[in-house]
Order: structure tokens, then C-alpha cells, then sequence
């Protein structure tokens, strides 16, 4: 019963991004695009030639439309396939998408040699932009998303977020058009009358969502208790992208350089000026397929600090050893950079789990079912742990962080990476989960 539930449960839910989506209109994809097209491609076309033909098919004009809503179509695109991951603010993400996708744009009419109408184009990118963030505070206020919880639903860490609301449900009896799915405990062993409720509604095309699936699509984290689970539908990431991701390290890292070497000339000044000690960091740390390698950072501590006692090797709140400069490069995440040389080298991603210094490593893996598996993909110099909870070090803490860097190999993808990228820039800003 428990396997025709599981298959069940999938009618009308494909994806966990529906946990989070919501029914009214204005938050459905179709609505979004083909109401961005009308306002933001051809209101312009309107505004500006007043419904003369002759000039409407000019080569300029037809250019400009096909171009904007190719522009509108992949910002949307790469802004939906943003905001399916939990805990994005959706509206923070309209502007770099679209001036993204239309920057694009640009740059395919100046390469091809097209004419293009200026005024059009400027004007269908205002629009654009107005139109998705008015849909998106709408959608924001209308009736949150409701999820009836069926009993014996593991659901203590659920709580409403991201305009998700919930509500248990006594009897096996409700009002279809009251909730936008429901949730139950599809591992657990439910009374017969639960197991025909559940078939029914998913049979009906009501979503019908595993309480595993829920949590991780509001929080970000994927938890495991047995390998056997198998959550990950499988236990090894996109082969594909996992070349094609370290190739592009390769590129951005060789690109990137010329351009951090005066930072990095400058900063090397400024730490021999501020104490002394060697410039560089390097320790010891479990990288790649459970393979150690030396880790370069900017020394931001003053003394000897060694690498193979694990009180040295945590860093703590408001750390003595850290100096003034040194908490500047913390807070900014410069201290990193150097690790520019490990990605040249392959032993590191720009993204992805955060290496730790092996002695810690080797504790954690002694206190933590399954801590190598995070060592499947190649470690990152952010990743999204990083953005979502920044430094730890207890035992606690870091059981929460690999939950955070299991979601990530789960759903290991370019948008992810993207994703990481443009919090990690707020976070270099904020100084989030520094030490």
C-alpha cells in the first residue's frame, strides 16, 4: 500500500516547487509570461507607431519585438528557475534576471549587426520590469497557500512561511476546494480510512505531498536517516554537469586572475603592515572524494595557529587571534580569494560544500552518520550552506549545515550555482556568518 501511496501521491505534484507556488492566477507561470509580452513587448510597439502598419514591419521594429520577448521569455525563465529554491525573496530577483537577460540582448543585436528601435527597447525593458513586480507584490498579498496535514505526519519543524499556511484535519473528509494539497507521512503506517483518503485526493488531482518533501521545500535542507532512503533519487550528482561545472571553474578562475593580483598585492602590503607572519594561510583540509589538500587563504590571525589540534582548528565568536584587518577580510570574504589557486588546480569549485580543516573533518565523521557523503562534489569557496547560515562549528550547528549541503548535491545545477552567486554578493556586503 505504501508504494501505490508513493505513486499516488504524485498525481499533480511533479515537483516540490508546487509546495510553494500557490493557486491564484496571478502567481501562475502562464499568466505571468503571456501578460509580460502584451504589456511589456507590444503596448510600446502601440504607443510609439499608433497602429501604422507601414512602419510596424519596418526591419528595426521587428527586430526590437522579436529581441524583447526573447529577453522577456529567458528572464523569466532564469527568474522562475530562481525562485523555486526555498528561502529566495522573489523580488529581489527581478532586476538582475532581466537586465541580464536584456544586457543579452544587446549584445546579440550589436555581434549580428541588427537594426533595433532604441526607444522600444528601452521602453519594453521599463515595462518589463514594472510588470513583474507589480504581479509579484499582488501575488505576495493574495490567500496564502493552504495544506491540510493528514495525522501521524511527522510536522514539528513545519511551520507557515513563504505564504504557506497549515492545518490538521481530524476525519478523512474535506472540502476540495479549500486546500491546494496534502501532506502525510507516506512511510508511516496509516489506518486503512487515512490510506483511501489520500488515494482519493490524489486520484482527484488534489497534490498529495510526502512531509519529507514539504520540509525540504521550505527550508532548504535535505535530512537522512538511512542511506537506504535513498532521498537524493540518487547518490550521485548530475555526471554531466559536474564536468561541464569544472571546466567553467577553470575558465572563470584563469579569466579572474589578471584582475586579483592587484587586489591581492594590495592586501599582501596591508597584512605585513598590520602583524607579523606569513601572508598567506594554509592548512590542511578534506576536499574532493575524501582527498586532504592545502587550502590558501589571507592570514587574518596573529600568532601561530596551528592546523592538526582541534582547538586550533575552530575558529570561535569574536575570536582574540583575529585581528582588526583580519575581520575586515572576513566580513568581506577576501580572505578567500587565494583559493583562486585551488580551483586552477582542480581541487576546488567556486561553489559547493566548505572544506573543513581534516582534524575537524575526521571529528565530525566520527560524530555524524553520512558526513563524507558531502565530499561527492568538489568542495566550494562558497556554496549554499554559506548564504543560508554561515560559520559553525558545533557539532549541532554542523548537522544543520550538512543538511544544507545535501540539498545542495540533490539539486546540484547551474541555477543553484547561480542562485549562490548573487547571495553570496549580499553577503559579502552584509558580512552574514562571518567570525
Amino acid at each position: 500500500m505504501k508504494d501505490t501511496l508513493a505513486r499516488n501521491s504524485m498525481v499533480g505534484s511533479r515537483t516540490a516547487s508546487r509546495v510553494t507556488g500557490g493557486p491564484p492566477l496571478v502567481s501562475r507561470a502562464m499568466f505571468q509570461l503571456s501578460g509580460g509580452m502584451l504589456f511589456a513587448v507590444y503596448v510600446p510597439v502601440v504607443a510609439h507607431w499608433e497602429f501604422n502598419v507601414a512602419t510596424v514591419t519596418t526591419p528595426s521594429t521587428l527586430n526590437t519585438i522579436i529581441g524583447t520577448t526573447l529577453a522577456l521569455i529567458i528572464g523569466y525563465y532564469f527568474y522562475r528557475s530562481l525562485t523555486t529554491f526555498p528561502g529566495v525573496r522573489a523580488l529581489s530577483y527581478i532586476m538582475p534576471t532581466f537586465v541580464a537577460a536584456f544586457i543579452v540582448m544587446l549584445i546579440a543585436f550589436f555581434f549580428m549587426r541588427l537594426e533595433y528601435s532604441r526607444f522600444q527597447f528601452a521602453s519594453s525593458f521599463g515595462l518589463t520590469l514594472l510588470w513583474f513586480y507589480g504581479v509579484n507584490i499582488f501575488a505576495a498579498r493574495a490567500k496564502p497557500y493552504r495544506l491540510a496535514l493528514v495525522p501521524g505526519a511527522d510536522v514539528g519543524s513545519l511551520r507557515p512561511r513563504n505564504q504557506v499556511t497549515f492545518a490538521r484535519i481530524s476525519e478523512p473528509t474535506l472540502g476540495l476546494d479549500e486546500w491546494g494539497g496534502i501532506v502525510a507521512d507516506l512511510r508511516s503506517d496509516l489506518d486503512e480510512k487515512w490510506e483511501r483518503f489520500i488515494t482519493d485526493c490524489a486520484i482527484s488531482g488534489i497534490p498529495v505531498f510526502h512531509v519529507k518533501q514539504v520540509r525540504e521545500s521550505l527550508t532548504g535542507r535535505v535530512e537522512i536517516e538511512h542511506l537506504s532512503e535513498n532521498n537524493f533519487g540518487s547518490l550521485i550528482p548530475n555526471l554531466a554537469y559536474v564536468k561541464i561545472k569544472q571546466a567553467i571553474d577553470w575558465m572563470a578562475a584563469l579569466m579572474a586572475l589578471p584582475f586579483l593580483l592587484p587586489l591581492f598585492a594590495i592586501v599582501s602590503v596591508l597584512i605585513k603592515h598590520d602583524s607579523p607572519g606569513p601572508i598567506l594561510f594554509t592548512q590542511k583540509r578534506m576536499g574532493y572524494q575524501g582527498v586532504p589538500f592545502t587550502v590558501y587563504k589571507f592570514r587574518t590571525m596573529a600568532g601561530d595557529i596551528g592546523d592538526d589540534e582541534l582547538d586550533d582548528a575552530i575558529t570561535k565568536s569574536d575570536d582574540a587571534r583575529v585581528t582588526d584587518l583580519g575581520r575586515f577580510l572576513r566580513r568581506t570574504r577576501i580572505d578567500e580569494l587565494p583559493q583562486i589557486f585551488n580551483v586552477l588546480r582542480g581541487e576546488m569549485s567556486w561553489i559547493g560544500p566548505r572544506p573543513e580543516a581534516a582534524v575537524l573533518s575526521k571529528w565530525y565523521e566520527s560524530e555524524l552518520a553520512f558526513y563524507r557523503y558531502r565530499h561527492i562534489v568538489r568542495p566550494g569557496i562558497t556554496g549554499w550552506a554559506q548564504v543560508n547560515q554561515g560559520h559553525v562549528a558545533q557539532v549541532g550547528e554542523v548537522l544543520e549545515k550538512l543538511h544544507y549541503d545535501f540539498y545542495y548535491i540533490k539539486h546540484f545545477s547551474p541555477w543553484l550555482d547561480v542562485l549562490i552567486v548573487l547571495r553570496t554578493i549580499h553577503t559579502m556586503v552584509t558580512g552574514f556568518g562571518a567570525r
